[in-house]
């Protein structure tokens, strides 16, 4: 009877894969999932914070109970009745990596978390959970959500951050909604920073496949004004006043550049239509950072802005990794699992990467070459990527995700960028 019964539960699921219908299960309104992630690198734990509703859903809504990258975690949306799964969503997020350092040998820590699902029509049950470096579950916490609760904060009725509309898309329905958000920018300095906008948006549709498929993207610049002038670098004794409390320093590296008050950077999206992050942070300093269905952010001052906001979006948007060697000590990596980044490879299941894309013969490691052309075009498979030299591979020897002297994503990256955007926004049959 337990094997009749598992395997109509495996049938109601694949069929429940194909049959999630948006409208029987949700309105058009999001739940806003406020979390804390805490602990050390022994163990880790989730708590649930508040509960919030927002008057429209901006995210997808066909593929529900499909995840098209694995991320570091993901939550699950399940139909409290029948147990069907009916959303799912995956994301890493910046404890993760914190986990990784050394600070997390010696203190505990607690870091603000915030998801978006589809407001449900009835009772469901949420589970979260996150990810260690071999993909086994670190922590998870499963809570149920009743969406009469009077408890649920109404949010984005009143008081809507003022924001423009930069490029609407054809479909605002299927479509993919982003948020540019100003950080360390004064009520004064607010044309400079829809100038930096415009300039991260043209430079985004400047690369493959973002030209092609600009149509289907809406885009808002969202004029969250500071009290101060700049951003915070702790390095430098500088701590100013600023909408998000972004700095440097982040983990004790220079220029990584990142807000921990998600909590803030919601309430200042409360009413405005989005589903994926760009913070713009008025800085000369090089720095920014990217982190998967979370946000990403930038510096706007200097000549790297432009490949840096674009690399981040990689990141934070497509969970593409870095190809970059960037020192061995720590590795997030391992020759027992296959990195989750659709761009990255230890070779433990390569056929589920672009082995399809290597012409026949190619050897493994790939040699690099002198030629600049093929530097970026030719795919084959070259060690060196994910911050590590050795035992992580990246498809060809150069591309944006590597460096910001090379104009284009690598034609890997740009697969995996076209499937997730196709994923987002095409209409089901």
């Amino acid at each position: 009877m337990k094997r009749i019964w598992m395997m109509m539960m495996v049938v109601m699921t694949a069929i429940t894969a194909w049959t999630v219908d948006f409208d029987h299960y949700f309105t058009d309104a999001t739940l806003r999932l406020d979390y804390a992630f805490a602990g050390d690198v022994n163990r880790q734990e989730i708590y649930l914070d508040q509960l919030s509703s927002l008057p429209r859903w901006w995210g997808r809504r066909v593929r529900l109970d499909e995840v098209p990258v694995a991320g570091d975690g993901d939550i699950t949306v399940r139909d409290h009745l029948s147990g069907a799964v009916i959303y799912r969503h995956s994301f890493s997020s910046l404890f993760q990596e914190w986990i990784s350092t050394a600070e997390a040998k010696t203190v505990r820590k607690s870091m603000e978390n915030v998801f978006l699902v589809p407001m449900p029509r009835d009772t469901v049950d949420i589970t979260i959970e996150l990810r260690d470096p071999h993909q086994r579950t670190m922590c998870s916490l499963t809570h149920q959500v009743v969406p009469s609760d009077i408890l649920i904060a109404r949010r984005g009725k009143h008081r809507v951050t003022p924001f423009v509309t930069l490029q609407q898309a054809a479909d605002t329905l299927h479509c993919i909604h982003i948020a540019y958000v100003a950080e360390g920018y004064t009520e004064a300095e607010m044309p400079q920073f829809i100038a930096h906008c415009r300039e991260a948006m043209e430079a985004m549709f400047n690369h493959e496949p973002f030209k092609s498929l600009r149509s289907r993207f809406n885009i808002v610049a969202v004029q969250s004004a500071s009290h101060d002038s700049g951003v915070s670098d702790p390095g430098a004794g500088i701590w100013l006043d600023t909408a998000l409390g972004s700095h440097f320093d982040t983990f004790y590296s220079k220029r990584y550049l990142t807000t921990l008050h998600l909590k803030q950077l919601h309430n200042v999206l409360a009413g405005i239509p989005y589903e994926h992050i760009i913070i713009l942070a008025n800085t000369e300093h090089y720095g920014g950072g990217g982190i998967y269905n979370s946000y990403n952010l930038s510096y706007t001052r200097g000549k790297h802005f432009r490949p840096v906001v674009v690399h981040e979006f990689g990141h934070s948007f497509a969970g593409l990794g870095d190809e970059y060697p960037y020192g061995d000590d720590d590795p997030r990596y391992f020759s027992d699992v296959e990195p989750w980044e659709p761009n990255l490879t230890t070779l433990h299941d390569f056929k589920s990467k672009w082995a399809d894309m290597v012409a026949p013969g190619t050897p493994c490691p790939t040699p690099e070459s002198q030629d600049s052309t093929m530097m970026t075009r030719r795919v084959g498979v070259f060690e060196g990527g994910g911050y590590l030299s050795k035992g992580v591979y990246r498809p060809v020897q150069d591309c944006r995700m590597r460096t910001n002297e090379v104009p284009e994503f690598c034609p890997v990256c740009q697969r995996a960028i076209r499937r997730l955007i196709e994923f987002y926004t095409t209409p089901l049959n």
